[in-house]
């Protein structure tokens, strides 16, 4: 008789049971040629909806502590999923995916799901096609497709908050002067979750157009603030901000202090180092690690690779 492949079982366990399966039998669904994910759809099509929930989620949260796993053809076929927690999730997975043929998926979930969830999960995901064509690693069109479908979402005054502040994030990427002036305006807006985006945009940019009134965001009563402009002095490099991220390595929030650090790191300069060093040394196991992380980050990017080889075997 036979033995039967690793997959079946699985797919049997799941027609039959409709119970969560074990994790080690889920690495089957990595992986999968085009017939395996037809076979796996049409089981999944049947499967209640919370347990397609758990399943999505969990494999979600596998491909990302394992490099080496995909499933990727299982989040393509979940983009249209009836159910919308489904479908969110799959964009989800999808994070790091940079086939272009993905782009008009996106785009229209972006601009034509019923999910606020889902809408914003692709407005985020976009972005990375935006980054991808400014650096002319894909053919303009796909990076076209993905630039307009962002725009139109943002110009959408009925559209969620939440799914202009994403396009609008996916957008800095782009170099534009028309993205600019959305930043600006976005800044601008009464609505302080839409200034957290204009910050996170600006760090985003790469545009040092933005340093003061980044700067200017560093000691803002909203801990949300003060992480976002930390994180954006970083990403543009300003020099300038290196004292006053050192106060805020000493903040009340934890996160606002592993951003001060981070940016450390990437700003550099004997000023930065030494601040670094000196929170290598804290008694606070996450504040030393985080210090330790953004000193390497600081030798990877502007220091002597000696000096960093020394600091991973150390």
């Amino acid at each position: 008789m036979r033995k039967q492949h690793p997959l079946d079982i699985l797919l049997e366990e799941l027609s039959t049971r409709r119970t969560m399966p074990a994790l080690s039998s889920l690495h089957h669904l990595s992986t999968l040629g085009s017939e395996d994910a037809l076979r796996v759809r049409e089981v999944w099509l049947e499967l209640p909806v919370e347990l397609r929930r758990r399943l999505i989620a969990t494999l979600v949260e596998m491909a990302e502590a394992d490099f080496e796993l995909d499933f990727g053809a299982i989040f393509r076929f979940c983009l249209e999923d009836r159910d919308a927690e489904v479908r969110a999730a799959a964009v989800e997975g999808l994070w790091e995916d940079e086939d272009v043929r993905l782009v008009p998926l996106l785009a229209a979930c972006l601009l034509e799901d019923e999910a606020v969830a889902v809408r914003a999960a692709a407005a985020a995901s976009l972005g990375r096609f935006i980054l991808l064509g400014e650096l002319q690693k894909i053919r303009p069109d796909p990076h076209n497709i993905a630039y307009e479908a962002l725009l139109a979402a943002w110009h959408n005054a009925e559209e969620h908050l939440e799914v202009r502040r994403r396009a609008l994030e996916s957008l800095a990427y782009s170099g534009e002067e028309t993205v600019a002036e959305l930043i600006g305006a976005a800044y601008d807006d009464p609505e302080e979750k839409m200034h957290v985006s204009a910050i996170f945009a600006m760090g985003r940019s790469a545009d040092d157009r933005w340093a003061w009134h980044v700067q200017q965001e560093l000691f803002s009563p909203n801990p949300e603030l003060r992480y976002e402009a930390a994180r954006a002095c970083g990403e543009l490099e300003l020099q300038d901000a290196v004292p006053d991220l050192e106060e805020l390595a000493r903040d009340v929030d934890p996160e606002v202090q592993d951003a001060a650090l981070w940016a450390l790191g990437q700003i550099g300069g004997e000023r930065a180092r030494e601040i670094l060093e000196h929170y290598c040394r804290s008694d606070d196991e996450a504040v030393r690690a985080a210090a330790e992380a953004a000193l390497r980050d600081l030798e990877f990017l502007h220091g002597d690779l000696d000096d960093l080889f020394a600091l991973l075997i150390k």
